[in-house]
Parts: structure tokens; C-alpha cells; sequence
């Protein structure tokens, strides 16, 4: 064979080996980058940023320090679904467990009509058992699911107030979900009315602890609202509201814009609710408040799809018809206006027939006046009887002829009127039904204007003039936690609280004093009260102790008998310490065998009483007197 044949051949052979070796390392280093990549982005994608990954070929290496040895599993296992496990080289360390952080406590309460449940990780020091009784009671037999797990580390030190917290939220919200860690609680909540809404607001705006941060997000279902009615009025008083409903943010911003525009400078209070007759309310509503401004004064009633507009006295005949005509081609298809133009009434010689019904502070009622026959007069009287009790009632009507017709139905509704107010005066007369007086219901005006457009027709003329007293508002005005104490001590002043001889029975002659307290303790929501019990010093200081705890326990059972929610309460019996008088008397020993009720005022968090320290020492203390 020639040798140039030989040497072609060779040459050959060893571009052929050189090629493949090349292809070989190129085909491994895209495989080793494509799979350093895709376990790096699995890693990252599931959390494990402390990871690297290096490639050695087709090894992948994996390094870092895992938090823990669970998590380290973990780790290596999502490397393996991405390439075969056995590629997978394990340089992976695990951090010292005394380095790592202790965990935050956290719980989720939910409440529902199924029952509590309760999921999250508490300290291991917590008294479970304790716990689940407070639950279970709160429950009220409806099943209680525990998936709390514990971990053994130090007790944050607002943990225990935020805890006690939540679980009084717990017992006043029966739908509702609490969040709690260790120095916040999130109350979320369903109520049944905007007036139970404004309760427990309230409720749990009392006794916060200082240390402890609170958010609280009840909802109300929005009310029904039927006639769907707004009522708007300018007369010599200026423009304001008799009643205002609206449907949507937009309807109540429109309501409210149209308003300001004739002069309405006053806020109102206009109900988001359900029962709106068409999508255009606000539209409609808008447009007829802004036709009573053109004629400057008047009052309009929207109820329903039905609009009656009241011109005001002298107003001329041409600017009427254009105001009402403008109206008329304005308004949404759905609504029908009804307008009108009052003349001046003749004069009635000895005044228009007229019937009264008053209320005074003290729940007293008198109606007096003219009713059309006895049957009338009859049901006047068991209505206001139904609405205000018999022994409130004073009657002082007047059967005679000739009255108006419908007469009836216009006392009733002006008696159903005044059952809407803490004190005021309702006067029925043909043309007009006016209604004054004072309420602690921030909406009585509209509900009262709603009732009367009911009974009388949306064509009825009447005035209200309805005034908001906060301190008549049941919520508002709830007594402040010191004044709930303050009241207790004035009962307990000159009535003790007594028992049995040597016994921790309370005594009957006692009972009247408990309702008493018991009242007074209802009114004043939810509150963090000590019971203590004392005695004398005659006996063991041991017997005194126990006795003295008894009666604190028996003070609390008989509260609780009186449907008073006593779960932020505590007894504790002191035996004879503390006494107030001397034990050497029989007087003295009365004096100190006694009940005492007061506030328990939760500990100043670290940051209060490092300001409390730095005021201290910034103010100059006075120079003590010598002697002693």
C-alpha cells in the first residue's frame, strides 16, 4: 500500500477522534448546565435561597446551610426530582439549633354556627386545660376542633393579655375570626345589625391592654329598607333631611352633591340599604331635591318610584309649571311625580280640630284631644298602652262628631311616632302631623318620616324636628369603667353584701343587693373586674382564707345566675387582710367581714415604664421633711 494512502488514513482517524472528544465534552457541558439550572430554579422557586449549585460534570453539587435537618431533606429531594438522585452530591450542612430563632406564636380562632376551631402554635407552658374549658364554654355545646401544637420556648410577655383578649372577643362574636400573636389581636366579625355593629365596637374598645395592638373589622348586612324613602325639606329652618336612603356609594354621593348645591350644609345621615326601586335612585332622588331648590323651598318625598313635590306657599303658578314640567322630562322612566301647589286654608272658627300625645322623661304619657268615637278611642288607648305600658298612660281624649276623615289612622300613626322617642310631643292636626322631641337613636328622623309616608300617604304633610341626644344613645352613653365601679360602691355602700353565719351561702336579705349589682354590671359592657372577699381576724388566718375565697366564688356564681358575662372576672379571697376598721370591735369586725368590687388594671408594658422611669428622672423630687 502506497504511503500517502497509509498517511490519509491516519490523518483521518484522528480528526474523526478529536471530533468526537469534542462533541463528547460539548455534550456534557450542556448537560451539566442545564441541569445546574433547573435545580437551582427549583430550589429557589420552593423557598431554598440558602442553596447553591455547582456542577462537576454530570454531578450536581448541592452546598449551603439548611436551617434545618428536615429542611435539608427537603432540599435534596427537590434537586432529585430534576435530575437522577444519584448525580446528586450532598455538601449540605445544618445550622446549630441553638442559633435558630424561637418561632412566633400565632392562633386562628374561627366561630361559625358549626362551631370553634382553633389552629396555630402556642407556648408549652400554656395551661391547655384551662384553655379548652374557656373554649368549651364559649362553644355552648357546639363542637370545638384543637389543632394548636406547642413549642417549648420563653413566653412572650404580651402573649397572656393578648390571649385573654381574644378569647373575650370570642365569647361576644358568635361569627368571627381572631388572629392573635404575641402583641397583636385581629378581630374579624359578621354582626346581625349596624346597631349591634355599633355595640360591640364599643365592647371591645374597652379594657384594651396597653400593650397589646387591636384591629377590629365587623360587618353589618345592610338594612331593608321599605318604603325606600327620601325625604327632603327646605323651609324656614333650611334645607335638610327628614330621611335619606340610598343603594350604592354613587347614589349617596350624588344625593349628598345635589343637596349641598341648594345650600345643605349640615351632614347627612344617609343609609346605605337594600329595597332601592331601580339602579337610577340617586338619579331621580338628585334630580328632585335640585327641582325644590329652583323653586326655593318646598319639600319632596321619594318613595319608591312615587316623587310628591310640595311647592312652598306663594310660590307663582308659570315658575311652578316650568320647575315640575323640567322635573317631569328629567326623571328615569321608572318614577312618577306627583306635584303640588298649596293655597292658603280658610280660617276655621275656634281652630282646626287637634289631638296631642306627649312623653315626658320619665316615660309618662298623656293623650289628649279629639277622637271620633268610642271604638277609636278604645283602640288609641290599648296601642299606646301596647307601646307604652299601663301605668304610664294617662288618658285624656275627647269623643266628638264632624272629625276629618282618616282621622283615625292619623292619631295611631302620631302615637307610633312618639313610641320612636325618649321624650317629645306629637300634634295631629287635619293638614299636618308634627313630631318634636329628643332620641338617642341617630336615625329616629328617618325611621319616623319612613312610618308616617307608610300610614298617612306619600302625600302627607308633616314636620319633624327631631334632636340626637347622645347621652339618651344606650351605646354611646355606656357608663365608663370607673363610673360602673362607682355605682356598685354607692349600692354596696349601706346594703352589704352578707351570708350566712360561718357559711358561703348569700344570705336572702342579700338578693335584692346582687339584682341590683347585677344590673348595673349589664349596662356597663365588658369589663376586667376583681371580686375579693375579706373577713375578720377571728379564726385561722388558713380558714379565714379559704372562707373569704368561697364567698368571692358564690359573689361570682350569682352574677353569673343573672346572665351577667363574667368571663374577664376574678375572685380571689383575701382572708383578714387589709382590714378597714378595727377588728377588736364587734362594729369593726362587720366593717371588715365585707365584698369590695373594683377594676383590674392591666401591668404597664416595658416601653410605658421606661417613659415613666425617664420622667422620673427628669423631674426634680421635693425635699423630704426631717423626722419621720
Amino acid at each position: 500500500m502506497p504511503i500517502s494512502a497509509l498517511l490519509i488514513r491516519t490523518v483521518a482517524f484522528a480528526i474523526a477522534a478529536f471530533g468526537s472528544l469534542a462533541a463528547a465534552r460539548t455534550t456534557v457541558s450542556i448537560v451539566e448546565e442545564r441541569s445546574v439550572a433547573a435545580v437551582q430554579e427549583t430550589l429557589l422557586d420552593q423557598g431554598y435561597e440558602w442553596a447553591s449549585v455547582l456542577g462537576d460534570g454530570l454531578q450536581v453539587i448541592l452546598e449551603g446551610v439548611a436551617p434545618t435537618e428536615a429542611t435539608r431533606f427537603r432540599a435534596i429531594s427537590a434537586a432529585g426530582e430534576m435530575v437522577d438522585a444519584s448525580r446528586v452530591i450532598d455538601n449540605l450542612s445544618v445550622a446549630d439549633s441553638a442559633q435558630i430563632a424561637p418561632p412566633e406564636f400565632a392562633i386562628e380562632i374561627l366561630r361559625n354556627d358549626s362551631g370553634v376551631s382553633l389552629i396555630g402554635l402556642i407556648p408549652a407552658a400554656t395551661d391547655r386545660e384551662d384553655l379548652a374549658d374557656r373554649i368549651t364554654d364559649i362553644a355552648d355545646g357546639q363542637p370545638v376542633t384543637d389543632l394548636l401544637e406547642v413549642g417549648d420556648y420563653p413566653i412572650p410577655d404580651a402573649w397572656p393579655d393578648a390571649l385573654s383578649y381574644a378569647l373575650r372577643a370570642l365569647e361576644m362574636l358568635p361569627r368571627s375570626k381572631i388572629s392573635v400573636n404575641a402583641d397583636r389581636v385581629v378581630v374579624n366579625a359578621i354582626s346581625d345589625s349596624p346597631d349591634e355593629k355599633r355595640s360591640l365596637e364599643a365592647a371591645l374598645a374597652r379594657n384594651t391592654p396597653r400593650n397589646v395592638r387591636l384591629a377590629v373589622d365587623i360587618s353589618a348586612p345592610r338594612p331593608v329598607i321599605s318604603p325606600f324613602t327620601t325625604r327632603f325639606i327646605i323651609d324656614d329652618a333650611g334645607p335638610h333631611f327628614d330621611a335619606c336612603a340610598a343603594d350604592t356609594e354613587e347614589a349617596r354621593s350624588a344625593i349628598i352633591n345635589a343637596a349641598t348645591a341648594v345650600g345643605f350644609t349640615n351632614q347627612a345621615n344617609c343609609t346605605l340599604a337594600l329595597g332601592a326601586p331601580s339602579r337610577t335612585w340617586g338619579d331621580a332622588v338628585a334630580l328632585s331635591i335640585s327641582a325644590i331648590g329652583e323653586l326655593g323651598g318646598g319639600t319632596v318625598t321619594i318613595a319608591d318610584t312615587d316623587i310628591t313635590l310640595v311647592a312652598p306657599l306663594g310660590t307663582g303658578q308659570r315658575t311652578f309649571d316650568d320647575t315640575v314640567g323640567e322635573l317631569e322630562n328629567a326623571l328615569p322612566e321608572a318614577f312618577a311625580l306627583t306635584a303640588e301647589l298649596p293655597v292658603l286654608p280658610e280660617a276655621t272658627p275656634g281652630g282646626p280640630p287637634q289631638f296631642t300625645a306627649t312623653l315626658s322623661p320619665e316615660g309618662q304619657v298623656q293623650l289628649r284631644g279629639r277622637i271620633p268615637d268610642d271604638v277609636t278611642n278604645t283602640v288609641a288607648k290599648n296601642f299606646a298602652v301596647a307601646k307604652f305600658g299601663q301605668r304610664q298612660l294617662t288618658m285624656g281624649t275627647r269623643v266628638v262628631d264632624d272629625l276629618p276623615s282618616g282621622w283615625a289612622v292619623r292619631v295611631l300613626a302620631g302615637i307610633e311616632a312618639l313610641s320612636e322617642l325618649s321624650n317629645g310631643a306629637v300634634i295631629v292636626e287635619p293638614d299636618t302631623v308634627q313630631v318634636r322631641g329628643n332620641t338617642g337613636n341617630p336615625d329616629a328622623s328617618a325611621e319616623i318620616s319612613r312610618l308616617l309616608i307608610d300610614k298617612l300617604g306619600q302625600g302627607a304633610v308633616f314636620e319633624i324636628d327631631v334632636t340626637y341626644v347622645e347621652l339618651l344613645d344606650p351605646i354611646a352613653s355606656l357608663p365608663t369603667p370607673e363610673e360602673c365601679i362607682d355605682r356598685i360602691n354607692l349600692v354596696t355602700a349601706e346594703r352589704k353584701i352578707t351570708f350566712d353565719p360561718s357559711s358561703a351561702d348569700i344570705s336572702a336579705a342579700t338578693q335584692p343587693v346582687v339584682d341590683d349589682i347585677a344590673e348595673i354590671l349589664k349596662q356597663c359592657g365588658d369589663l376586667r373586674i376583681r371580686v375579693a372577699g375579706y373577713t375578720d381576724s377571728q379564726g385561722r388566718e388558713i380558714m379565714n382564707e379559704q372562707l373569704s375565697q368561697q364567698r368571692a366564688d358564690a359573689v361570682l356564681t350569682a352574677l353569673r345566675a343573672r346572665r351577667v358575662p363574667v368571663s374577664t372576672f376574678e375572685a380571689i379571697g383575701y382572708g383578714e387582710l387589709d382590714p378597714i376598721a378595727d377588728n377588736g370591735t364587734e362594729e369593726g369586725r362587720e366593717a371588715n367581714r365585707r365584698i369590695e368590687f373594683s377594676l383590674i388594671i392591666p401591668e404597664p408594658s416595658p416601653e410605658d415604664t421606661s417613659t415613666l422611669d425617664a420622667i422620673a428622672q427628669e423631674t426634680p423630687l421635693a425635699e423630704e421633711p426631717d423626722g419621720e
